[in-house]
């Protein structure tokens, strides 16, 4: 059986309740009874006065109307037994006891005896023999006496009943008063001296005391409550002990938070700021080494098909690998795998140096961590960050690094766009110069030809020597400043291709030849990255512009136009004409072309070079500075002059 500490609070509560109730039911049943007994008693005394009174009624019947004994003793019958059997309807009950069944038994036997004898004496009335009336009194006397002995023992009964139910009452106050005391002694033991406990142990946790500890006395729902308390009060301590220490990791991990953030917004802020590829590229890999805490950092750009990775910039990198890693054939080593899907990549350079080109195994390198550049899954490039030592990247590690890819991505497609847009500003109002010039210019140099024309037709046959010599100096002035102008209309409509220069040069040596006859040769080499919108229209204008001087002063046969992409853009126009002195040639006073192609390049960052040698021809070499107008929104650059105010070369 389970000791009376472990049952449960209710258990125990239900106990003591029921046992109270038990008590309190058995004493009201008991006074119930006991009352019932006293009415009952007390019906049969008034009975047994009745018995009494039917005594003298019969005894005096006899003497005044005997006819009316039969009656009289009909009831005292049913008053005998009533009183043996009792009524509950009324009700009536003798408190029996032995001395009021041996004198009830005495009424009983003594009235057997006087009933035939008053009977029998209320049939003879008036006649010989009758009981005297003195014998009738006397003998009704003795039997209302034993009826008196009977009544009195009732009545000694009911005292005792009487007292029982005094003392009954009493138990019941004392039962009141001590059940007050017992709910409260045992409310007291099971509820407030463990609530108090626990209240004392919750002030003293409160206090800082977390060694505190309650005494477990029982097994009930307050012994539980003490148990989960001690559990409570260890974890306490413990966490307490702990506190510090976990302090100091939230305190670093909200740091390292902090600092994420402020790197990408140092990245935002920068990459907002920069102007050309080059700054962005070369800012953002320092940048990158210094949040990332690589060794190194390069910036690669993949063209068109993502066959092969450009070193657009890069930070700490080896002078060896930046010169042998300009340009990356896909997959031809541990960087440049095309990707569109965003998530840092963490390869062990010395677990896969054998099957690459080991150049990171051959600058001390370790592990290499490759973060593809997507912009809407399209892979613009990668981000390779380059460390001597093993490392591992967690999940917030990898999203930050793909969050600065992303912004790297976003700025690089800005800056492409922005380009865009000023190119398309350009060309468009270039387009509406050169519809003025044709409705203007063209249209009377037209009208001049015709009138010079008709000069000629009207001179005599025997015209002045002079007079033709100048009317063909007009045709032939008109003539050119014709050409000019047609050049000028073709140039002013000119547009680099959206994604390579080649197509637009190919386009430029057409027309060339178609213009001039002259036979033209193009040459691409290596693989660079893309000029902008707007320096491509720059570069085309400048090779315009020599083409154009090749036309008007080289009297060449052909044209060769060689370009060079790597390590920077380098584009060279060629002829086999006569040449001239580079050195004291003094036609750049009066012609402005050659000043023009030097201002155009001026703008864009680039330089041209003229060497020419009489006799040998004319070379005229535009050289771009390493990632000058590289693929981005800006050239490195930009065009100063508002839209619509650029010259034609004369």
């Amino acid at each position: 059986m389970r000791p009376i500490s472990s049952w449960p609070l209710t258990t125990k509560l239900a106990v003591v309740v029921a046992t109270l109730l038990a008590l309190a039911l058995a004493s009201i049943g008991v006074t119930l009874w006991i009352t019932l007994q006293l009415d009952g008693g007390a019906a049969a005394i008034n009975e047994a006065g009745r018995m009494r009174m039917q005594t003298y009624r019969a005894a005096l019947s006899l003497r005044e109307a005997p006819q009316d004994v039969g009656a009289l003793a009909a009831q005292f019958d049913k008053s005998l037994e009533l009183l043996r059997v009792g009524d509950p309807v009324r009700p009536l009950s003798v408190p029996w006891n032995g001395e009021a069944r041996a004198r009830f038994a005495k009424v009983q036997q003594q009235w057997q005896v006087l009933r035939p004898v008053w009977v029998d004496a209320a049939a003879a009335a008036g006649t010989v023999g009758a009981p005297s009336s003195a014998d009738v009194v006397r003998e009704a006397n003795a039997f209302v006496a034993l009826i008196d002995a009977f009544d009195s023992s009732i009545e000694a009964q009911l005292a005792r009943w009487t007292s029982i139910l005094n003392a009954v009452q009493i138990a019941l106050l004392v039962l009141a008063i001590g059940s007050a005391w017992a709910l409260l002694y045992i409310g007291y033991l099971l509820v407030l001296e463990p609530v108090s406990r626990l209240t004392g142990g919750l002030a003293r946790i409160e206090a800082g005391d977390f060694s505190m500890r309650v005494e477990v006395a029982s097994q009930d729902e307050f012994g539980q409550l003490s148990a989960g308390f001690n559990r409570m009060a260890r974890n306490l301590q413990q966490f307490y002990a702990d506190l510090e220490l976990k302090v100091n990791e939230k305190t670093a991990s909200l740091e390292t938070e902090r600092a994420r953030l402020a790197a990408l917004y140092e990245i935002s802020a920068f990459a907002a700021e920069a102007g050309t590829l080059d700054a962005l590229a070369h800012g953002f890999a320092q940048r990158m080494r210094r949040i990332a805490g690589a060794d190194s950092v390069a910036i690669r750009w993949s063209g068109e098909g993502n066959e092969r990775y450009l070193l657009l910039g890069s930070d700490s990198l080896p002078r060896f690998m930046i010169d042998d890693e300009q340009c990356l054939t896909s997959r031809s080593c541990l960087c440049g795998e095309p990707r569109t899907e965003p998530g840092a990549r963490v390869i062990p350079v010395l677990a896969e140096g054998a099957a690459v080109l080991g150049h990171c195994a051959r600058a001390g390198y370790m592990t290499l961590v490759s973060v593809p550049v997507i912009l809407h899954q399209r892979p613009l490039g990668e981000i390779d960050l380059f460390f001597r030592d093993e490392i591992r990247l967690s999940a917030q590690d990898r999203d930050l690094l793909d969050a600065l890819a992303s912004h790297l991505a976003t700025a690089m497609e800005n800056l492409r766009v922005t380009a865009l847009e000023r190119e398309t500003a350009v060309s468009d109002e270039r387009a509406l110069l050169a519809s003025e010039l044709h409705d203007s210019i063209a249209q009377s140099l037209a009208f001049l030809k015709i009138q010079v024309q008709l000069l000629r037709d009207a001179l005599p046959a025997q015209t002045d020597a002079s007079v033709a010599r100048i009317v063909d100096e007009l045709e032939a002035g008109v003539r050119e400043s014709t050409g000019d102008v047609r050049e000028l209309l073709v140039h002013f409509r000119t547009r680099g291709n959206a994604e390579d220069i080649e197509p637009a040069l190919r386009t430029t040596l057409r027309k060339f030849e178609h213009q001039t006859g002259l036979t033209t040769h193009l040459s691409m080499q290596g693989h660079g990255l893309p000029l902008d919108a707007d320096v491509k229209v720059q570069v085309l204008h400048v090779l315009q512009e020599a083409l154009s001087n090749v036309r008007k002063h080289a009297h060449a046969r052909e044209v060769w136009l060689e370009v060079q992409q790597t390590p920077a853009w380098n584009f060279e126009v060629r002829d086999d004409g006569e040449g001239f002195d580079a050195q004291g040639d003094t036609r750049g006073e009066t012609h402005v072309g050659m000043r023009i192609m030097r201002e155009r390049a001026a703008r864009i960052g680039a330089r041209v070079l003229i060497d020419s040698v009489p006799g040998a021809g004319t070379c005229v070499t535009l050289s771009l500075l390493p990632h000058c107008g590289a693929a981005s929104a800006a050239a490195a650059s930009l065009l100063t002059e508002p839209a619509g105010t650029e010259l034609a070369p004369v």
